[in-house]
């Protein structure tokens, strides 16, 4: 434990939702859910609107319709949100040569290896300054945790949430600590948690009065005595600039449960080469090779195989798998299939036939991507190009109306709003799926843009005396102008499942945020915490904590 509450921790509030919002200026002060839109998709991060409603990180999609119908669905946009960390990253090594990311919107940082007096004013004034820095780069907020170690800086920036600064004080660890859920400390999940409540062990300070032998005796002695440490506050964690990796993986949820068994080992397959391409993309060599099995009843199996050394080989890895494969019965169907590789290495075990094997089955394929390609082209030649599919949140850009985004699709149309970050709620406008002056865009910076950019590319709003963009073609209304006072008017398709996948064959109308009161804005008053804190500028706690890369 340090004497001065050097370590910070950073979380970004809410991050995709965010930026979504950010981006999107008719969603702000909205509900929105950024995640997966289908059938079996999972809610990602709920912006704080959607969470008044009870939508929370990693709940199915489905359940958060019925809790929050009228929040705008999106699909992440991670180009975005990678290029937005990148930015925050950036002022954090201003900070320290000492960062550990932990996501794409969280961090710790080593402020004392940066040179920071070691003083309490001293830390605050640089959390301060940091969130003033990443509102003023990104346009979005972070909450800030300082703290003499890793465990206590990140419980204070769960505390400051959201956009604030909390900063507890060496010594008044046990203090605040005891009265918190014994969820709180690092490493207690839902089993863990289970056992100690079995126990009679509810919160930090009941965990610290039980002693460590009986932590182990119930947990065993590794955790036993860690959790035992960490309910006394004590986390002798440094921050690692590097943090190695222990696994390479990759899954995937199907929609409808795979039973053909054909497909099943297509899919495998498909799964191992993604897997090896992540390896090598690393500079790393597996020696173990896993795959993970969810069947229609939510059971998941696991299977491993050693292999005589580390490789990165496609083939290898491919072979494996489909040897583990054999071991699992998916007569029943198959709802999540995943491939990793695990033993990590910096080299590759030499091995002729493998490398042999792998560049006759490179020409192979080589042939067969060839075939494929000429019966694609003659298919082409003989049947209408499909239908585009747009899915909502997505960027865009129409050769007229300039930069936008899909609002929804459905019955052989797609709705765009078009609006940049740095203007008003924008005009909507209907087209064609196949429309030829529609096309894929690419996210617009979130700050620095605006009338003065090139309109002719972003399709940004015209300046003073500019001529209005052109009115939409005969027979489509014009939408009614903004009132000062009313809501902003209904877009259409948002604000239930996108018609292309609920079947519904009609666009469903809705309105993010319509019908429904947006919770009263955060206080910017100082956090009130026991006497073991120090708050500077923190907001009001307990509205909810923002998630990380696969939860936030």
């Amino acid at each position: 434990m340090r004497r001065a509450p050097t370590i910070l921790h950073l979380d970004m509030d809410a991050f995709f939702a965010a930026a979504e919002q950010a981006a999107k200026p008719s969603l702000r002060g909205k509900p929105v859910v950024v995640g997966g839109i289908g059938p079996r998709g999972v809610v990602s991060t709920a912006s704080y609107e959607a969470r008044v409603f009870g939508v929370r990180s990693a709940m199915p999609t489905a359940q958060a319709r019925r809790r929050c119908p009228n929040a705008a669905y999106l699909t992440p946009r991670f180009t975005l949100y990678r290029q937005v960390s990148d930015q925050v990253m950036e002022l954090l090594h201003e900070l320290s040569p000492l960062v550990e990311p932990l996501s794409l919107d969280e961090a710790f940082v080593d402020l004392e290896a940066g040179g920071v007096e070691p003083d309490t004013a001293a830390v605050r004034a640089v959390g301060e300054r940091l969130r003033r820095d990443i509102a003023r780069k990104t346009g979005l907020t972070g909450s800030v945790g300082l703290a003499g170690a890793k465990m206590l800086a990140k419980i204070a920036s769960e505390q400051a949430k959201p956009d604030g600064l909390v900063v507890i004080e060496p010594g008044t660890e046990r203090e605040l600590l005891g009265p918190m859920t014994v969820r709180t400390l690092p490493g207690v999940g839902p089993a863990t948690a289970e056992t100690l409540r079995r126990a009679g062990i509810h919160t930090v300070a009941e965990t610290a009065e039980a002693g460590e032998a009986e932590l182990v005796r119930l947990l065993g002695r590794a955790h036993g005595a860690g959790l035992y440490a960490m309910a006394l506050g004590r986390d002798e964690r440094p921050v690692v600039a590097e943090r190695d990796a222990k696994s390479i993986s990759v899954e995937d949820t199907f929609e409808v449960d795979l039973t053909d068994r054909t497909r099943v080992r297509a899919e495998v397959t498909r799964l191992a080469d993604r897997c090896v391409q992540r390896l090598r993309a690393a500079g790393r060599s597996g020696r173990t090779v896993v795959i993970k099995v969810r069947n229609y009843d939510f059971s998941t199996l696991t299977r491993s195989e050693t292999l005589r050394g580390p490789t990165d080989d496609p083939g290898v890895v491919r072979e494996a798998a489909a040897r583990l494969l054999d071991l699992v019965d998916t007569t029943g169907g198959v709802r999540l299939l995943g491939v990793g590789v695990t033993g990590l290495a910096d080299f590759t075990q030499e091995d002729l036939f493998a490398q042999l094997a792998t560049e006759k089955a490179a020409e192979e394929e080589a042939e067969r991507e060839r075939r494929a390609a000429d019966e694609a082209a003659r298919m082409a030649a003989d049947e209408p190009e499909r239908p585009r599919r747009w899915l909502p949140g997505l960027d865009v850009v129409h050769d007229e109306h300039g930069a936008g985004w899909v609002q929804g699709s459905g019955v052989g149309r797609v709705t765009v709003r078009f609006e940049q970050p740095w203007s008003g709620p924008g005009r909507v406008r209907t087209f064609p799926v196949d429309d030829p002056a529609l096309r894929p865009g690419e996210p617009l910076p979130l700050v620095g843009g605006g009338p003065e950019g090139d309109r002719k590319d972003t399709g940004a709003p015209p300046g003073p005396g500019t001529p209005d963009p052109a009115p939409p073609g005969p027979g489509t209304p014009d939408p009614a102008p903004s009132v000062p006072g009313t809501p902003d008017p209904a877009p259409p398709v948002l604000g239930s499942p996108d018609p292309d996948l609920s079947g519904t064959g009609t666009p469903a109308p809705g309105l993010p945020g319509a019908g429904t009161s947006a919770p009263a804005p955060q206080s910017s008053a100082p956090a009130t915490l026991p006497n073991s804190v120090s708050a500077g500028a923190a907001s009001e706690p307990g509205t909810g904590s923002g998630a990380g890369m696969s939860r936030r």
